[in-house]
């Protein structure tokens, strides 16, 4: 590559330097190896070169592009070429590293040995579909072809907020971006400390469980017989015209499996995947116990009160899942998928607006935390591996608190010279602390 005299590179001097045959450099007269690259084609950049780290005439000199002429002006690259210089002095190969950054993963690139390495070889199912889901529907197609060491916060944040209308979704891609982070900076795909998720601040949740009154578990139960045996009668909208109304009453039905399946989700607080892929082996009658060898918290036992101990003796086996599917047999391998389509008629004919699966679970703590049996031994029934999985019933569990109450309301009536306490209420009499004065 040719060269041209040595001058303090300026404006002027860009304008002046037109394109020739050959490749040709304009270096600056004040720092050294900053320069003006003009190609035949007119194109200019701006250039730094130097020696490497061992130094020498025979080191290999080294160019780096600071970029384009028309896109940078002389006095930014004079002071990029000035910052480049300074840090060669100090030993860094800013060439290394600008090759290095452009070898560096994608968030995308980053996303894929994630969920292949890590979460699909040490998580669960359940765990690695959520995982695929949020990585490969949310972030991805957003910010997937951005070096995954150049995302900032900002980013995170503007990805997070444009979510804002499922707050708990939004919170969730937060929660994935930042264990994808952690696992990048531990394994060497991203800078260690690097995490741009951390500091973002969530959306609030308000809570999603739902608890079922008395009123609305009548209506459960009556839906779910209702669909075993006569069917759910189709809605057919009166106000179009169609020439296949049919002319007598038409209902769907649930099969014997489903029904029972949504049975023991009242009757257990199990999880929906755990009733689904409960085999007959887990079933220990004799105990009354479901031994699940492995659940989302683990190696579980979950207690059978009468009425699931009466679904489980009562329902046919058909294959190794006690919830049968359409496909089942001996040799069936795969369980029962979902519950959807049962679910969602069932849920309409009750009139439960809203209602998920999984509320099921919440209800039959519900009922626990309101009969007074306490937080440790719903946890417990539950599986809860941590006390405070459980207390979020705790503001359901009125009976300690309706003790306490008639405990003070019996110790005043008593100073009072009042009602004494009736039937069944504590007629302990607790001294009242006066003040002097």
């Amino acid at each position: 590559m040719a060269t041209r005299e040595k001058q303090k590179l300026t404006k002027r001097v860009v304008d002046k330097s037109s394109a020739d045959a050959l490749r040709y450099t304009v270096f600056d007269s004040e720092i050294r190896g900053f320069g003006l690259r003009v190609f035949p084609s007119g194109q200019k950049s701006w250039i730094f070169e130097y020696k490497g780290a061992e130094g020498g005439r025979r080191a290999v000199t080294r160019r780096v592009t600071l970029g384009a002429a028309d896109k940078i002006t002389p006095d930014e690259a004079r002071k990029l070429a000035d910052t480049l210089r300074a840090r060669v002095r100090l030993g860094d190969d800013p060439q290394r590293e600008k090759k290095s950054l452009r070898l560096a993963p994608t968030v995308s690139d980053l996303a894929d040995d994630f969920l292949k390495l890590h979460v699909k070889t040490k998580r669960k199912a359940g765990t690695v579909d959520h995982y695929e889901d949020v990585l490969n529907r949310l972030v991805v197609p957003v910010i997937g072809k951005r070096k995954a060491r150049e995302v900032t916060r900002s980013d995170v944040s503007k990805l997070h907020l444009s979510l804002a209308g499922t707050p708990f979704q939004a919170n969730r891609v937060l929660a994935v971006i930042s264990s994808m982070y952690q696992w990048g900076g531990k394994h060497g795909e991203t800078p260690e400390g690097h995490n741009p998720a951390a500091g973002v601040e969530r959306f609030s949740e308000d809570s999603r469980e739902r608890f079922l009154t008395g009123k609305e578990m009548e209506r459960l139960g009556a839906a779910i017989r209702l669909a075993e045996t006569d069917g759910v009668p189709w809605v057919i909208k009166t106000d179009k015209k169609s020439k296949h109304v049919p002319k007598k009453r038409q209902a769907t039905t649930i099969d014997p499996f489903a029904s029972a399946a949504l049975r023991l989700l009242l009757f257990t607080g199990a999880r929906v995947g755990e009733i689904l892929s409960l085999k007959w082996d887990h079933v220990d009658f004799d105990r009354g116990l479901l031994l699940l060898p492995d659940s989302k918290t683990g190696k579980k036992a979950i207690v059978l009160n009468a009425p699931a101990m009466e679904i489980l003796s009562t329902l046919p086996h058909v294959g190794a899942y006690v919830i049968a599917g359409a496909s089942a047999g001996e040799n069936d391998e795969k369980p029962r998928s979902d519950l959807k389509r049962p679910w969602e008629m069932v849920r309409k004919q009750a009139k439960l607006e809203g209602l998920r699966l999984h509320d099921l679970r919440h209800n039959f703590a519900s009922f626990g935390a309101g009969g007074g049996l306490g937080l440790p031994i719903i946890g417990k029934l539950l599986g809860h591996t941590q006390a405070a999985t459980t207390q979020r019933y705790a503001h359901l569990d009125a009976d300690p608190l309706r003790r306490a109450s008639n405990a003070i309301g019996a110790a005043i009536a008593g100073a009072m010279g009042e009602a004494k306490p009736k039937a069944g209420e504590s007629a302990e009499i607790i001294p009242l602390k006066r003040q002097e004065g």
